[in-house]
C-alpha cells in the first residue's frame, strides 16, 4: 500500500479536488474542505476525519494519534499503512469524505452534485 493507493481511493469519490499544500502534503478536499491529508515524504502519515464516537478509541490505537493541528476537529493520523486492510482504508476515507460533505451548505452540495 502506498500514497498512490490512497490517492486512487480519494479521487474516486464525488466532487474531490487534490492539491499539494505546505510543500509536502497531498490534500484531498470536497467543496474546498479537507477530508484527507497524506505526507509525500517518508515516513508514511495519513490523516483523515472520523466521527466523534470513533475518535477517542482510534486515537489510542498503536500506529494512530490525534492528528496534529486537526485533532479538535476529530481527525486522526495513521503512521502505519498496514494498520488497516485495503477495504478498511476505503471505508475510512469514504466515511471521512461523507463527514466533511455533510457539513457543507445545501447550496454547495447542490452545486457540486452531491445531493
Amino acid at each position: 500500500m502506498d500514497i498512490e493507493f490512497i490517492r486512487q481511493i480519494c479521487i474516486s469519490l464525488p466532487a474531490v479536488t487534490e492539491a499539494i499544500k505546505w510543500d509536502n502534503d497531498l490534500v484531498f478536499s470536497v467543496g474546498g474542505k479537507m477530508f484527507c491529508v497524506v505526507a509525500l515524504d517518508p515516513p508514511f502519515r495519513c490523516s483523515f476525519k472520523v466521527d466523534d464516537e470513533a475518535f477517542e478509541e482510534m486515537s489510542r490505537q498503536p500506529g494512530m494519534i490525534p492528528a496534529p493541528y486537526l485533532a479538535r476537529a476529530k481527525w486522526v493520523q495513521v503512521s502505519d499503512e498496514k494498520l488497516f486492510p485495503l477495504l478498511d482504508w476505503k471505508a475510512k476515507l469514504k466515511q471521512s469524505h461523507h463527514l466533511v460533505k455533510a457539513r457543507l451548505t445545501k447550496k454547495m452540495r447542490t452545486e457540486l452534485g452531491l445531493d
